[in-house]
């Protein structure tokens, strides 16, 4: 069977992080959504997203297809009534599509001629920004069932402190001397290649994914995610970084999610709880306001490729778009849109000579090109964001 992962209707709440790829390949707990549905599937899939999207993120159509809403994430019961679907079937949960079974010559689907499958069970749901953060324990404990199945753990070095170390599993070729982890509170997961210097102290549930490191004397706090080749060091607490992205010096971030190519400077903080205790409000791109979040906590959500200079200080439930450049004294305001240059004294716009340059040298220093397909999108970017920035 062919599956296909669609945006679905949460794909302008999950904004700006699916500014630059679908909502299939936002990472939470130690997978991206993708990546847990193709482990579950055994199979590859593919995406249906947004048309600008689409030379990085293709979409491959066969004469029978199985559609699935990324915004959900797979478990068993849910996968086996994936599997199951028959031609004009379709699973629902309540009001939301979760997945339907379609032909290639079907132009529109009308859900009033299929048969309706009700998926009573529980799942998890990425259907707003806050969730990635919020939803990553849960998440990472899944995740870490359906990793480390039937493998066996390389050993713990013996110079590692450790509680609860049979919820504790590495991989080939990371390494870890004189850390303390705990994972009596969540299961701690340290991926191929990664890193922890010495002298961190890490409580689970945590994810040092592919390639990524931890710095020296660092205080890590669950449910935190470190994604492929990123970085961090100083206090993080229940934080998702997508890949290649740095948090490297002290500083504290908490409840937060950075995307991909991301930068925080030295001694940089965000607030997570507002001074009065209230719900954090968060700026949404679908209402053009600032949208309620249930929670007392929430802190930094960022775009790919925006950076901070040393000292920056975000207050508490900060949005910064793709590709912003923030510095200098006082905190910026609580909505930073796309390609802004500035601070709290004001922001102009960063164009996209400038910021294409910085990407290309960023990437060439993974050994990664800023190839035609990467400036594309940010070009797309850049042109849906102006209405927000004050040229």
């Amino acid at each position: 069977m062919n599956y296909i992962l669609f945006d679905g209707p949460s794909r302008n709440a999950l904004l700006p992080f699916t500014f630059t790829r679908p909502v299939a390949d936002i990472l939470i707990g130690i997978l991206t959504i993708r990546q847990k549905w193709e482990a579950y599937l055994g199979s590859t899939t593919t995406t249906l997203t947004e048309e600008y999207l689409l030379d990085k993120f293709p979409m491959v159509e066969m004469e029978q297809n199985v559609m699935i809403n990324a915004s959900f994430l797979p478990n068993a019961s849910l996968v086996e009534l994936i599997q199951n679907l028959k031609s004009n079937q379709a699973i629902f949960k309540g009001d939301e599509v979760i997945a339907f079974f379609t032909n290639e010559e079907q132009e529109e689907v009308d859900f009033d001629t299929y048969e309706i499958v009700e998926f009573s069970g529980d799942c998890l749901t990425v259907q707003n920004t806050w969730d990635i953060f919020s939803k990553n324990d849960a998440a990472l404990r899944a995740d870490f069932e359906l990793v480390t199945q039937d493998r066996k753990s390389q050993p713990i070095p013996k110079t590692v402190n450790t509680i609860a170390p049979e919820n504790i599993f590495i991989e080939e070729g990371a390494k870890l001397e004189f850390v303390t982890l705990n994972a009596s509170t969540g299961p701690i997961y340290i991926g191929k290649n990664a890193e922890i210097m010495e002298g961190a102290v890490i409580r689970g549930p945590f994810a040092l994914c592919e390639g990524a490191g931890v710095k020296m004397a660092a205080k890590i706090y669950g449910a935190t995610t470190v994604g492929p080749f990123s970085k961090i060091g100083g206090e993080v607490n229940n934080s998702v970084l997508f890949g290649y992205s740095n948090k490297g010096h002290d500083g504290f971030l908490g409840n937060s999610v950075l995307g991909e190519w991301c930068n925080i400077g030295a001694d940089s903080n965000n607030s997570n709880l507002k001074n009065n205790y209230e719900e954090v409000k968060l700026w949404s791109y679908e209402t053009e306001g600032f949208a309620k979040t249930g929670l007392q906590f929430c802190g930094l959500i960022m775009g790919d490729h925006s950076k901070c200079a040393i000292n920056t200080m975000f207050n508490t439930g900060t949005v910064v778009g793709v590709s912003a450049n923030i510095f200098g004294s006082g905190f910026p305001r609580n909505f930073v849109p796309s390609f802004s240059w500035g601070g709290a004294a004001g922001f102009t716009t960063y164009t996209t000579n400038k910021a294409f340059a910085t990407a290309k040298l960023v990437m060439s220093r993974r050994n990664l090109e800023f190839d035609e397909k990467e400036q594309a999108i940010l070009e797309q970017v850049f042109e849906q964001t102006k209405k927000w920035r004050k040229e």
